[in-house]
């Protein structure tokens, strides 16, 4: 069964001081910050938070709260976005988040090895003395423990790759305190079960990640951006997949509809024409970047775009995709006091037309404001439902525009998220996704957590 939740006794608290000492709190304020992502999902509070400093200390956490079998919900930096943090049976919070020292950088090998509290920011600001770089970006300044445990994506994943492709090793606290290394720093291997992907995108239901070793990449020669705008939504998706079928290979292609066009404008103080827009970047030489915009251009061209309009110089290019990260909060204000339905789903690049066309026509249909935005090069996209709070009826309405594009994504063989994860925000829909291989995850989940403590309702209920 799913854990229920327990209350925490005064010795049980004294057990856990025994270990991090001062740094416990079953503050009211502190629990509810923990309880809470950036999703519209409310704070669900643990009973306690403890700021963990090592993978020791994790560990002796987990096997105080294993002997009591009280769940354990690993946080953070707080920026999931499908209740991947919610104490849904109480329980006891770990921040992971003073746990931010990068180990080893190992230049020659391209690799790196960090503590799992560790930002993407703070990563690449320490990597760039070195002309090295750790190109997953999801936007957020998440840590890496977190964007590895939500298998985490982004506007270079088109190039690039996911934390799937990225992590090579992980540093494992299991359900009973044990601790484990996934893997080696090898490129490659074929000893034994790939446990390193088993912990990659788990949410936290298998065990803390406390260390994590990356794939590193050298800061490219020549970098440069484009945005280009198209008379609709089509001819925008069909120039992604002409681009991707054509193997050119652009680092981004970030699509921002009508909507999310002007509510950026508005935000981040720009001047782009309020029509269906992509953002390009291209990565390479000199020679290489003008010869992947140039074919770009033309294919865009041929669809009916208009101009490109470049961005070269460093602080341009991090004007556009700072907006472009920004997007999520520059959609809610176009309603203040509003609340943001975000959601994604993943296609294969063949339908991806299809799917945008026929989701914002149900979005057009039930009278939304909605915002479309995607990291489309990989078949991926989001919707950002901008609702009245205290409006039962509309925030219903959003949840079946939700329900409606998912069960559409899957029907094209694709998935209910590509990038947000399934916390107990999707939790619904894996049987339609996965069927029998359902049951598969739950053997596994009860193999490696048998009492259901490691963040209980996320990904699969027992």
């Amino acid at each position: 069964m799913d854990a229920i939740p327990v209350d925490l006794s005064s010795d049980f608290l004294e057990e856990l001081r025994g270990v991090v000492e001062q740094r416990l709190s079953t503050s009211k304020a502190v629990c509810f910050q923990h309880g809470k992502d950036e999703s519209y999902h409310p704070s669900i509070p643990p009973g306690a938070v403890v700021f963990a400093h090592s993978t020791e200390e994790v560990s002796e956490i987990v096997k105080i709260c294993a002997r009591h079998k009280v769940p354990v919900i690993p946080y953070g930096t707080g920026t999931s976005l499908e209740g991947h943090v919610a104490a849904l049976h109480g329980g006891v919070c770990i921040d992971i988040a003073e746990m931010n020292e990068i180990v080893a950088v190992n230049a020659e090998d391209l690799d790196v090895t960090v503590q799992a509290g560790v930002t993407r920011k703070q990563l690449n600001e320490h990597l760039r003395d070195v002309g090295l770089f750790f190109p997953v970006d999801p936007g957020a300044d998440a840590s890496l423990g977190g964007m590895t445990a939500t298998r985490a994506s982004g506007t270079n994943a088109v190039h690039y790759g996911t934390m799937r492709e990225n992590v090579l090793s992980l540093t494992v606290v299991t359900a009973d305190g044990r601790i484990i290394r996934t893997a080696r720093r090898a490129k490659k291997s074929a000893a034994g079960y790939d446990l390193t992907h088993l912990f990659v995108g788990s949410e936290g239901t298998l065990g803390v990640i406390t260390e994590v070793t990356l794939k590193l990449y050298g800061i490219p020669e020549a970098i440069s951006a484009a945005v280009c705008s198209f008379p609709d939504l089509e001819s925008a998706v069909n120039t992604v997949i002409l681009t991707i079928q054509s193997g050119i290979p652009v680092a981004r292609i970030e699509l921002l509809d009508d909507v999310q066009m002007d509510a950026i404008n508005k935000y981040s103080k720009l001047d782009y024409p309020v029509m269906p827009t992509l953002f390009f970047e291209f990565h390479g030489s000199e020679s290489g970047v003008a010869e992947q915009a140039a074919l770009v251009s033309d294919i865009a061209s041929d669809l009916g775009a208009g101009d490109f309009k470049w961005a070269t110089k460093t602080e341009d290019r991090s004007r556009l995709w700072q907006a472009r990260h920004d997007a999520y909060y520059a959609a809610l204000a176009l309603r203040p006091g509003s609340v943001g339905i975000a959601t994604d789903v993943c296609v294969p690049i063949s339908r991806l037309a299809e799917c945008i066309l026929e989701t914002r026509k149900d979005i057009e249909q039930s009278k939304l404001i909605a915002a479309i935005v995607g990291h489309v090069g990989d078949g991926n996209f989001h919707v950002c439902m901008i609702i009245d709070p205290d409006d039962e009826d509309e925030a219903a309405c959003a949840m079946g525009v939700n329900e409606r594009m998912v069960m559409r994504a899957i029907a094209m063989d694709g998935t209910c998220t590509g990038e947000h994860g399934v916390g107990y925000g999707k939790i619904d829909f894996l049987t339609a996704e996965h069927g029998e291989a359902l049951n598969v995850m739950r053997t596994i989940k009860m193999a490696l957590d048998p009492d259901n403590i490691m963040n209980p309702g996320k990904i699969v209920r027992l």
